[in-house]
């Protein structure tokens, strides 16, 4: 069952369920499937100043309390407090999807100047922390980014942090050949400094260019309808 998330734009403040309902990304495979409501939305052109997905109706940052890659307890809201985050969900042994993004988001921070670099964190959950020990992930994470943040949890934890942002994690499936796939949203997204809230999401197949572009709005907690 593979299912893979397609670009969307939602039109209204409905962006959790648009995109907890376009699919989950089973890493492993890049044929689509059909989904479930056969939705397929193009993104508008408009006035946004971002090249991602600007939505209407900000969404609170998660209460998520893990275990980064040192073992120490690490709460998102309070130690990213004031600061652009990227977080995504995602696991080591993806082939496809996990390591595309963090390369576009790695590369992308390159081309920044130091201070939008500095304002910047990117945050990865593990959603196979069985397999992803803190040894495992922080290897993983510095061959992109020796500043990229890893965390692990409870899987159950991490599903229901997940889901509250309208992504969606599955159980990891291990198939016959010892491989294994853990299925998991693709969107990326991201929460300005201004006020610790998600205003812009991404999909699995943004290019580093559109990272690149809007990095330095993100560092400056910059909104269409009030940077006009």
């Amino acid at each position: 069952m593979t299912r893979t998330l397609r670009r969307s734009r939602p039109g209204v403040a409905a962006a959790l369920a648009l995109a907890a309902s376009l699919a989950l990304t089973a890493c492993g495979s890049s044929e689509p499937a059909s989904s479930g409501n056969g939705a397929v939305v193009t993104q508008d052109e408009d006035r946004s100043l971002y090249k991602g997905t600007e939505v209407d109706t900000a969404f609170a940052k998660p209460d998520l309390r893990f275990t980064d890659t040192e073992g120490k307890p690490f709460d998102l809201r309070k130690q990213t407090a004031g600061r652009t985050v990227l977080l995504f969900f995602g696991y080591t042994n993806c082939p496809d999807v996990c390591p595309t993004t963090l390369s576009d988001l790695a590369l992308a921070l390159r081309e920044q100047p130091k201070d939008v670099r500095d304002k910047t964190d990117v945050v990865f959950v593990s959603t196979d922390p069985d397999r992803d020990t803190p040894q495992v992930l922080k290897k993983w994470l510095a061959s992109f980014n020796k500043d990229f943040i890893g965390l692990r949890g409870d899987l159950q934890q991490v599903k229901q942090a997940a889901l509250s942002l309208g992504i969606e994690v599955e159980e990891p499936e291990v198939h016959h050949d010892g491989s294994v796939h853990s299925s998991h949203g693709a969107q990326v997204p991201a929460f300005l400094p201004t006020d610790d809230k998600a205003h812009v999401l991404y999909t699995s197949n943004t290019p580093m260019k559109s990272f690149a572009h809007d990095l330095p709005l993100l560092a400056k907690g910059k909104q269409s309808t009030t940077a006009k």
